[in-house]
């Protein structure tokens, strides 16, 4: 049998109890709950309730139906609120193809850009069902939950779309694929930290443009990083094994790569770092940030000096990917459910392979190439892509009695 809907919208100021006092009505009527959605926009309340029923239209006072219409415009005159029933029949909700949630991060976020992401996502036949703010600062982070479109088109025109107004867009499936992944690995230089960890070395050691010009050939993929790593720690033999701890205190983390590290960690995330750099380095990182796994390449020392070679095998783009496959079965969690972060050419792999790969202030190959791409220059935006408020964060911090992070 077919069941009518009412979709009641209840809109005004914000106080306590007017959920109550309207769900309170609706239980004195043979209606059952279909869907509930609130929203509280500078103490301005949007309610809207979805009831369920058997039978005709509500047409007259005396019959049921319009006696609850009749009970629902009471509550709204005595709470002094703007109403608006609609009517519709449905033998069952639908559901629509293709659920998603689009992200969409900015600095500043402009309304032509969320004019013309809108505007993308109808054009594809697809309907925005829910729209909710993660975070206002230091970037703005709006996600949207959408219904009815295919994934690959619509992150397709949204990245068109995305590039032409300078904002970030992210679509993923939504439900439990998307808070499945419990693994992040991410790239070192220029993504954990803002350093080149081998320039740092070669400061040091008097070579930083020659091996700066090298480095940059290899980041653009324009030369084999296994060749290019060969030929830049060739240039650093002879150093002091004494430049390791300068080094270390030179590093600069990425804003925000305390608080998302923070933050996984809290959500029982593994947390993994792999580089193309030097063990002698990132063994600080994984000691300051409690990190659970790494890999990176090791700097031969004899007699208290570099020798120009590296031990061992070298950690290169398909090193990286190895690297992520050995973590994922350390910790027990299928590839589906990891997240890479990086942003240079021998990233490429690693970011394929995993569940999400993310290109955060990536070379143009590698944002072309990865899932999504991260513009913005905080590193804990990425827990927006995870579904992860700002306000989220900033709740547990506080009950850790931790003072708030900027970024």
């Amino acid at each position: 049998m077919n069941q009518r809907t009412l979709l009641i919208t209840l809109t005004g100021p914000d106080r306590p109890g007017v959920t109550s006092r309207l769900f309170s009505v609706l239980s004195g009527f043979p209606v059952v709950v279909a869907d509930v959605e609130q929203v509280v926009i500078r103490g301005r309340l949007i309610l809207g309730v979805l009831v369920a029923y058997a039978g005709g239209p509500p047409t007259g006072t005396g019959s049921t139906i319009g006696g609850l219409w009749t009970a629902v415009e009471k509550v709204a005159a005595d709470l002094d609120m703007d109403l608006e029933i609609t009517t519709g029949t449905s033998a069952k909700e639908k559901r629509r193809r293709g659920r998603l949630h689009v992200t969409v991060l900015g600095a500043p976020l402009l309304p032509a850009a969320m004019a013309g992401i809108a505007g993308r996502i109808a054009a594809s036949g697809a309907n925005i069902d829910r729209i909710e703010r993660l975070s206002n600062y230091p970037v703005t982070c709006i996600e949207l939950a959408v219904s009815g479109a295919d994934p690959q088109a619509l992150r397709a025109e949204l990245a068109a779309e995305a590039a032409a107004q300078q904002v970030d867009v992210a679509v993923q499936r939504s439900g439990l694929y998307r808070r499945a992944k419990r693994l992040i690995v991410m790239d070192v230089d220029s993504t954990l930290i803002q350093n080149e960890v081998i320039e740092l070395l070669a400061r040091h050691a008097g070579c930083l443009d020659e091996v700066a010009r090298v480095t940059d050939e290899a980041m653009r993929g324009e030369l084999d990083f296994a060749e290019s790593l060969v030929r830049r720690v060739a240039l650093l033999e002879g150093l002091s094994e004494e430049v390791f701890e300068k080094v270390a205190k030179e590093v600069v983390l990425t804003p925000g790569a305390r608080t998302l590290v923070r933050t996984l960690k809290r959500l029982d995330y593994r947390f993994a770092i792999v580089s193309g750099g030097f063990t002698q380095i990132t063994d600080y990182l994984v000691a300051d940030l409690g990190i659970d796994y790494s890999a990176a390449n090791t700097l031969e020392v004899v007699d208290g000096r570099l020798t120009g070679r590296v031990i061992g095998e070298i950690v290169d783009r398909p090193g990286k990917a190895r690297a992520l496959e050995r973590f994922a079965a350390e910790s027990g969690i299928p590839l589906s459910q990891t997240v890479a972060i990086g942003d240079g050419a021998n990233d490429l792999d690693m970011l394929a392979r995993a569940g999400l790969g993310i290109a955060f202030n990536a070379k143009p190959v590698v944002r072309q190439a990865a899932d999504t791409a991260v513009n913005v220059p905080y590193l804990d935006s990425i827990l927006y892509l995870l579904g992860i408020s700002r306000e989220e964060v900033e709740a547990a911090d506080a009950e850790d009695g931790m003072p708030p992070a900027l970024t």
